[in-house]
């Protein structure tokens, strides 16, 4: 799971980077739209231009949706297209889910942003200056903790980061109490003002954020982070390609190969087989489920106003590098873009091989989604493939 923010070491420390009732599907007809598909794919050729090895987009409103691929499905089989469709890990878009589940039960009167973690999680962050009395739900979501991430203070980091070490690794899954030990074996990197527990304003993105919000979750419920996600968005929304794969490194079919260039490595090594991550990373969906997803947590279908308010409520993420003037709410991020009326609602993800793009209008009126099948890590041809997505992004939400 991976922020916007850039350089090697960055990559490596982000990287593996309620409900008022039944909700219905907000699936819209597939029509072909030429303006808008033409558009479409001039922004998802751009991308392929940067050296990705496959891309898909969609754009969805009530009036249809509008999709857009180019590249190969594989390198080893340059003339089979990227498949329309295609699963792939979302990455840290899994925030985003997490943070609506919470806010579920916060709608319920069943969690509270002010509780603390010790309150539901007594004793667990503790150790090296790490304390869970200082941190509440909300500085978990809005990635205000001072926790740090697991992955940046993990003794395996730099290993995983190879193609031995991702070979050796792919098949492994470490539980979340683990990965919570291995953030407490440092100091944080600051603790939130007891006397403020709504005030935090100091940001630093940290998977380790969503690893606590998810074990609260389980405790609040009784049941697993991956039952909530299924019985509360999957299921009533009807994304019938969106899931989490638990200890499977697998993805279904369709699909594309899933493509890193890891540090000093000329050659791209296929890293589709993958495992790991839970509530800060794990979801695989579709462009399509993803859309819908979006269009229904920002029209409201998903959240009561409050908790949706709540969510919007943000603080500047001052290293988010790909895009000048973000703000982190509650598990989704805010940019202003030329164009547009409020700006857009966003959050990214990164898997290894796999790069989620992905934007909302305030309203959830226009959705736009894209999978691009490939991850330059520590490469400045990543750069332009981030922007080049960003612009994609953009431009589908203000034509």
């Amino acid at each position: 799971m991976i922020s916007r923010r850039t350089g090697l070491a960055a990559t490596a420390a982000a990287l593996l980077t309620g409900a008022s009732g039944p909700v219905a599907a907000a699936t819209a007809p597939h029509r072909r739209l030429p303006g808008p598909r033409n558009r479409l794919q001039s922004d998802v050729d751009a991308v392929l231009a940067t050296g990705a090895t496959g891309v898909l987009a969609e754009v969805q409103s009530a009036r249809g949706r509008t999709t857009a691929r180019a590249g190969a499905a594989g390198l080893r089989t340059p003339d089979r297209p990227v498949p329309w469709d295609a699963s792939y890990r979302i990455g840290s878009d899994t925030k985003t889910f997490t943070a609506t589940l919470a806010l579920q039960l916060v709608g319920e009167g069943r969690l509270a942003l002010t509780d603390t973690v010790e309150r539901w999680l007594p004793g667990a962050v503790r150790g090296n200056g790490n304390d869970g009395r200082r941190i509440t739900v909300a500085d978990l979501l809005r990635q205000t903790s001072g926790l740090n991430d697991h992955l940046a203070v993990s003794p395996d980091a730099a290993d995983a980061f190879t193609p031995d070490g991702y070979r050796r690794s792919r098949f492994r899954t470490t539980a979340p109490e683990d990965q919570l030990r291995a953030a407490l074996s440092k100091p944080p990197l600051w603790l939130p003002d007891p006397g403020r527990p709504a005030g935090e304003r100091r940001w630093g993105y940290s998977n380790t954020n969503y690893v606590v919000a998810g074990l609260i979750i389980e405790e609040v419920t009784g049941n697993p982070w991956a039952q909530e996600i299924h019985d509360r968005i999957i299921e009533p929304l009807g994304l019938r390609h969106t899931f989490t794969p638990g200890t499977s490194p697998y993805l279904p079919h369709p699909t594309a190969t899933a493509y890193t260039w890891f540090p000093g490595c000329a050659e791209p090594t296929d890293t589709t087989l993958a495992s790991g991550g839970g509530a800060d990373g794990s979801v695989v969906s579709t462009t399509h489920d993803h859309g819908v997803f979006l269009r229904a947590l920002m029209s409201g279908r998903l959240l009561r106003p409050a908790q949706l308010a709540a969510m919007k409520e943000t603080v500047v993420a001052e290293d988010w590098s790909a895009a000048p003037g973000v703000r982190y709410g509650l598990g989704i991020a805010w940019r202003p873009v030329a164009g547009s009326r409020g700006g857009i609602w966003f959050h990214g993800g990164t898997h290894l091989g796999i790069v989620s793009e992905s934007g909302v209008t305030p309203d959830g009126a226009r959705a736009a989604t894209s999978a691009t099948f490939s991850l330059r890590m520590g490469d400045p041809a990543q750069d332009a493939q981030d922007l080049a997505t960003l612009r994609l992004v953009d431009r589908a939400l203000t034509a």
